[in-house]
Order: C-alpha cells, then sequence, then structure tokens
C-alpha cells in the first residue's frame, strides 16, 4: 500500500538572501508563501518558502540562505542533484528567453524524453523547468512578474539523484516507498512518486560514479532534501514503520516544524528524504489566510530575542 500522495516540498541550502529572494520570486514567478527563522536550530538564518499563491504542498521550494553564518557545502555524487519544476508543454522557448534575459543562462535539453529547460541558481543549483504532459495543475499566474497560465510553473515535477550506485535506490524507492520505475536505461534511472488523481512527479537516478562525495551537512550551494507527502500524520507514522521494518534504520523521530511534520530518512544512494505532512490551519497558523508570506515569523521561544536575531541576520529586501 502507498502512504504517499507526491511531493510535500524540496528543500535547499543556497548564499545570498537577497539573490535567493529575487530568483524564485522575480525570475521564476513563484510567490512568498513564508519568511521564517529559527525553527529549528540556534544560527540566526532564514527559512524561505516559495510557491503557489496560497502554498499548495505539491508547489512549495524551501531554502536556508547561508552567506551571513558562511557555512558552505560541496556539490557531488550520492547526493540530491536537481531541482525539477513542471511547466506546460510548449513553455520551454518562454522560458529560455526569460531567464537568459534576466542574466540567467539558460537552454533547452532532453532527458527521458522530455524537453526542459537547464539552467541555474544563483549559487550554483542546477534547475530545471520539465514539460510534463500528464501534469494537469493549472500553472502558478504572476501578473506582477509577467508570468502567465500559458507558460507558468505548476510545481514541483521532483528531483534527480546523483548516485555512485545505479542500482542502489531500487528498493528502497519501489519496495520502501511504492514507487514505479518507469525508465531504465543509458540516462538513468526514472520513478514516479504515488499520486491518486494527483499531479505526476519523478525521482530521477543519474550515474556519476567518478565524481566526489558530495556533502550531507546542512551546508550551502547544496540540496538539503525531498519531501514526500503523506498526507496526514497516520500514514506517516505507518511508513516510518514499514522503512524501519525494511532495515532502513536511519529513520529520524516526527519533527515538529510549526506548518507540518516530519521525519527523515537517509537513503542507501545518499540523498536525504523527508516524509511530512500538512497540520490544519498550515501557512495561516501565524498569518491572516490571504497575507501570508508577508512577514517575518519567529517561533513563541524567540519572540523574546526577535530584535536581537534580526541583527545578525543578512539585510534583504523583501
Amino acid at each position: 500500500m502507498a502512504f504517499l500522495s507526491g511531493y510535500h516540498h524540496l528543500t535547499l541550502c543556497t548564499d545570498g538572501v537577497q539573490e535567493d529572494y529575487d530568483f524564485y520570486t522575480k525570475a521564476l514567478g513563484l510567490y512568498s508563501v513564508k519568511r521564517t527563522v529559527l525553527f529549528d536550530g540556534t544560527i540566526p538564518v532564514y527559512h524561505l518558502y516559495y510557491g503557489s499563491r496560497s502554498g499548495e504542498a505539491s508547489t512549495i521550494i524551501t531554502t536556508f540562505p547561508f552567506r551571513k553564518p558562511a557555512v558552505f557545502g560541496k556539490r557531488g555524487t550520492n547526493q540530491s542533484k536537481i531541482i525539477l519544476q513542471a511547466i506546460p508543454v510548449g513553455a520551454a522557448d518562454y522560458w529560455v528567453d526569460r531567464l537568459n534575459a534576466r542574466g540567467i543562462a539558460a537552454e533547452k535539453i532532453s532527458r527521458f524524453g522530455l524537453t526542459r529547460v537547464a539552467f541555474k541558481h544563483p549559487c550554483g543549483i542546477p534547475h530545471e523547468l520539465v514539460e510534463s504532459p500528464a501534469d494537469s495543475r493549472p500553472s502558478i499566474v504572476n501578473e506582477a512578474q509577467g508570468v502567465t497560465a500559458e507558460h507558468g510553473i505548476k510545481g514541483i515535477y521532483g528531483a534527480a539523484i546523483a548516485v555512485f550506485d545505479r542500482t542502489s535506490m531500487d528498493d528502497f524507492l519501489t519496495v520502501g516507498l511504492s514507487m514505479k520505475k518507469e525508465a531504465d536505461g543509458s540516462e538513468g534511472l526514472m520513478f514516479s512518486v504515488p499520486n491518486a488523481n494527483g499531479p505526476s512527479s519523478m525521482v530521477e537516478i543519474l550515474h556519476e560514479a567518478n565524481g566526489p562525495q558530495g556533502t550531507w551537512t546542512l551546508a550551502g550551494g547544496t540540496i538539503h532534501h525531498l519531501a514526500l507527502n503523506t498526507g496526514n500524520e497516520d500514514n506517516q507514522l505507518k511508513l516510518k514503520a514499514h522503512l524501519e521494518g525494511l532495515g532502513f534504520t536511519d529513520v529520524s523521530d516526527q519533527k515538529d516544524r510549526n506548518y507540518f511534520k516530519s521525519c527523515y530518512v537517509r537513503s542507501p544512494g545518499g540523498a536525504l528524504f523527508e516524509i511530512a505532512w500538512s497540520v490544519e490551519g498550515g501557512w495561516a497558523l501565524d498569518e491572516p489566510a490571504d497575507q501570508i508570506g508577508s512577514t517575518l515569523v519567529f517561533p513563541p521561544w524567540f519572540e523574546n530575542r526577535r530584535e536581537e536575531l534580526i541583527a545578525g541576520l543578512e539585510p534583504a529586501n523583501f
């Protein structure tokens, strides 16, 4: 039985906060869904969320800009490598032109038979916009940034993971997470994420046997984890027990992220996965639903240090 319903979010550690915010909101036309700080940890660092206007789970990209703490990682093998987002069929040329006009080098490529736009986040993390014919979600329309329904990003398509051993992820993804193998060839492996009546989304496995080992810690310039949506707590805990029963014992206890609850598991190929579900109220727990992402939110246990912690953050114009 599949306990998953697509992706919940993808999380990266980036560099400068301003370039990060401008990249996702101005270049890609996503909305600011949440601006938080210090929900987990002690270093004054932003945790920014981007996605659709109302923050549907399958659209969310989250980032930790690490320029101020100056913690940087190394991109490599046995690590999540590429952020994949879905766009309408025929929209690739629009995005190539738009991104290049904004100084972001972009080109059309193809993998697994799908046309893609390949480019990089300012910190160097590879991104691709994938023309996905099976994705029926409406596009994210951002008129303020000139992004229309004809071209707008639909949400998460998935992520590509680089591995030393291309077969090491097979059992984990199929038996452990109930994914279906959709492709197996010279380009790599592709697995579809269970999602009844939801968007088509994938995990791609790329064989890079000679690359350096990538960083696994929370560090700038790397993808930290891929979060899959369990929909509710019951599915999350059943999936956690299922993975542990199969021998994948590197599974964390449940973590309270205020807007959602999470467990983490390190896959055999090195990439960190999260299984998460959104709590009732979600992004509107601490902001009006029609104003999410407009204020800087602190957890209650740090409210009395707000001014001190803001002083430790990298300045930004949101």
